[in-house]
């Protein structure tokens, strides 16, 4: 458990994607651009998706250019299909994404496919990013529960996870999208996909609809995941499921995690101040606990 965890940042592109407040490219760049600072080095930046479909995700050639010249850091980009993957790759993008749901109901909601099909989508795409030795992370949508499907299995995420695993992806994020997982899910989730691909292998991306993710991730630790997707301020949500919050806040993992003693390389202080910035953008405060109270506290600490 004392292992370091690397944390990657999800707020650019899985946070701000489902913000209804327009979010400029510029704001976009400063927002990266702090969250490298405060020794977030693995972020996801954009997605090149139809900006019909995804409007805060429009321009995310201009931000990947605009981050460009930060040093130290990888920034990641989500690519759907081959001509995600032309425009990703003509931004100068060096890491990709592809994802997949564990739930039929969810891929036919989501990107109108079934999960077969999505995976024909982007099998072109491992294999050119392959050729061109580009690195691919394979996302896994639904794992713990579906808002269509109800409850999924294990097998059903291992299998798919096999697949992702099989194609090339190096590395496999499981996602409770939703967030209904509770700790004993999570742990029979990951011990089933473990079987074939190292813990090593895959990250946890739980959302915290239900303020379970944080005990997700500790059962997700003790199985020797290493790798957290997290969303400064707990940006986010799911269009498809009501109600639903934003991935897991990276505040309260770093506070989690530092208060266990595992390093995550990250100055809270630094990060506390690039959440800020950006709730003031989006006029609403972050729902991260940790940023709630440090905020409260430097409130009381000035008046």
């Amino acid at each position: 458990m004392s292992e370091p965890v690397r944390i990657v940042e999800m707020g650019p592109r899985d946070g701000l994607q489902n913000e209804k407040t327009p979010v400029s490219v510029e704001v976009r760049i400063a927002f990266i651009e702090a969250l490298v600072a405060a020794g977030l080095t693995t972020v996801e930046v954009g997605a090149f998706v139809s900006p019909k479909a995804i409007p805060q995700m429009a321009s995310s050639d201009a931000v990947l250019r605009g981050v460009s010249h930060v040093r130290g850091a990888e920034f990641h980009v989500l690519v759907p299909n081959e001509k995600g993957y032309d425009a990703a790759r003509a931004a100068g993008a060096k890491v990709v994404s592809v994802f997949a749901a564990a739930s039929e109901g969810f891929s036919r909601a989501n990107i109108n496919c079934t999960v077969a099909e999505s995976i024909e989508r982007f099998k072109p795409v491992l294999a050119r990013a392959k050729a061109d030795g580009v690195p691919v992370r394979g996302y896994i949508s639904c794992v713990l529960g579906c808002p269509f499907d109800g409850e999924i299995k294990p097998k059903a995420v291992a299998d798919l996870a096999n697949t992702l695993w099989d194609l090339g992806c190096y590395e496999i994020s499981l996602g409770d999208t939703i967030g209904v997982g509770t700790p004993t899910k999570a742990k029979d989730m990951l011990r089933a996909v473990a079987v074939n691909i190292p813990a090593s292998k895959l990250a946890m991306h739980f959302h915290d609809t239900y303020g379970q993710a944080l005990a997700n991730l500790y059962a997700g630790l003790e199985q020797g995941v290493r790798v957290i997707d997290a969303a400064a301020g707990g940006l986010g949500g799911c269009p498809y499921a009501p109600g639903a919050t934003g991935n897991v806040a990276t505040e309260d993992v770093v506070y989690m995690l530092e208060g266990m003693g595992i390093t995550t390389g990250v100055d809270m202080e630094k990060l506390l101040a690039a959440t800020n910035a950006m709730s003031s953008v989006l006029g609403k405060p972050p729902v991260s606990r940790v940023a709630s109270a440090l905020n409260a506290k430097k409130k009381r600490a000035a008046s």
